[in-house]
């Protein structure tokens, strides 16, 4: 009975959400509301379990970095880095898209891939005033790039982590394995931009030559406050990029760097505070409890021990299909409690496989598979409903639909060319 209600909460949430006839985070919010009224999980597991409660690494880590990117805000460093990608791209939309993506992809390696996009963001939206293009597409398009090149290393993206800590793989592990293709991924998606998003990227010339005409160092408008933003932001991504030889969770870097930016800059609290999307952070909260009770009621772990038992020992087809089937689940759910849940199962047919070659094969497709389906859907990744957020506080909202078309395309390509990657280097060529 609990697992039927489970399934009917979230499927209707869902539904809610996809159709947006009703405010996400109140979607959210209700069916979270009723899986812990009814009893299908309680408090200790919505608030406190690591498996099926909120993941409040995520939450703060959301938080910290939304107040730094709002005291940095006010120093006119976006201005600055939104006339200066306009002039590097001579003015054309398209090649400012692709360097966007670029830039995207590349931070999305050694940054959370929600860290990035906060960061990038307010810079597009500025480019596209400056351009007077609809910036809808360009912030989709850095969203895709995110989930991609977060794919490329261990600290790119938070099921990596957890892939490397079940499966002993380490830093170089990824960079090795996974770095080739990504990079292959990301050139193809920035190739397909034009054709992709075909429609945007008129732009009046009068306002190019405008921005042609402008010197971004007159944008910068609060010097002192740039350094002290510049030192904070080093040691924040210093604190992300060694977390492991710190023993610091991200969350607890971007809260300790907001702390010190916060007393270093002087702001008040209704100014940093300002800057912070909470209703984003509600409706995460709200869906990490929906997705618990999933978890909690084993439709989760039934759904995996499905994908691992069709394989009957096969490694090459237990390999394509774990990628296809973490492609599809984690852009329905999020991807964090899919990996978590699929970790112990992928470990057990790694260590029934002779090869150990092929058994690490299974891990790269379970990471692959987790982040390119992250691009699924709207709600498939934590960039993405980040992404989503801003837009619509700037008075330019992404639809559900909107974002899944694309999503859908893009996620088809990814995996299409993970696939024979994996095939090649370890059944053909290993």
């Amino acid at each position: 009975m609990v697992t039927a209600l489970a399934i009917v909460v979230f499927a209707v949430a869902y539904l809610l959400i996809a159709t947006e006839r009703v405010p996400k985070t109140a979607a959210a919010l209700g069916g979270a509301g009723i899986v812990l009224a009814a009893g299908v999980v309680g408090s200790d597991e919505a608030f406190y379990s690591h498996d099926t409660g909120v993941d409040w690494d995520v939450i703060f880590l959301l938080l910290g970095m939304m107040i730094i990117v709002g005291i940095l805000r006010r120093t006119g460093v976006f201005e600055f880095t939104a006339i200066w990608a306009v002039k590097r791209a001579k003015g054309s939309p398209l090649r400012v898209m692709v360097l966007l993506v670029l830039l995207t992809a590349t931070a999305s390696a050694f940054l959370d891939n929600v860290t990035t996009v906060l960061l990038i963001a307010p810079v597009t939206l500025l480019v596209c005033d400056r351009l007077g293009i609809n910036p809808v597409p360009f912030l989709i398009a850095e969203v895709f790039a995110s989930n991609i090149g977060g794919a490329a290393t261990l600290i790119g993206d938070p099921p990596n982590i957890i892939i490397g800590s079940r499966g002993g793989l380490t830093f170089n592990d990824f960079l090795v394995h996974l770095t080739p293709i990504v990079v292959v991924e990301v050139a193809v998606f920035a190739l397909v931009l034009r054709w992709l998003f075909r429609g945007s990227f008129d732009a009046d010339p009068k306002r190019i030559a405008e921005v042609m005409t402008l010197d971004e160092r007159e944008a910068i408008r609060d010097k002192r406050l740039l350094v002290k933003c510049g030192v904070v932001l080093a040691l924040v991504f210093a604190g992300f990029i060694g977390h492991s030889v710190f023993h610091l969770d991200p969350s607890v870097v971007a809260l300790l760097g907001a702390g010190i930016l916060v007393l270093v800059s002087g702001s008040r609290p209704k100014d940093y505070l300002a800057a912070v999307e909470w209703e984003t952070l509600l409706f995460f909260a709200g869906l990490f409890i929906m997705i618990g009770a999933l978890v909690h009621t084993g439709v989760i772990g039934h759904l995996a021990r499905l994908a691992a038992d069709a394989t009957g020992g096969h490694a090459l087809l237990a390999v394509m299909l774990i990628l296809v089937v973490s492609a599809v689940l984690s852009g329905v759910i999020d991807n964090i409690p899919y990996v978590a849940t699929m970790s112990p199962l992928v470990a057990g047919l790694v260590a029934d496989l002779p090869d150990p070659g092929q058994g690490q094969a299974l891990w790269w497709a379970l990471a692959l598979g987790a982040d390119f389906g992250g691009n699924l859907t709207a709600v498939g990744a934590s960039a993405n409903v980040v992404m989503l957020g801003i837009a619509a506080r700037e008075g330019t909202p992404i639809t559900f639909w909107e974002f899944t078309r694309k999503g859908a395309v893009v996620t088809l390509i990814t995996v299409a060319l993970a696939a024979p990657y994996l095939w090649l280097r370890y059944f053909v060529l290993a």
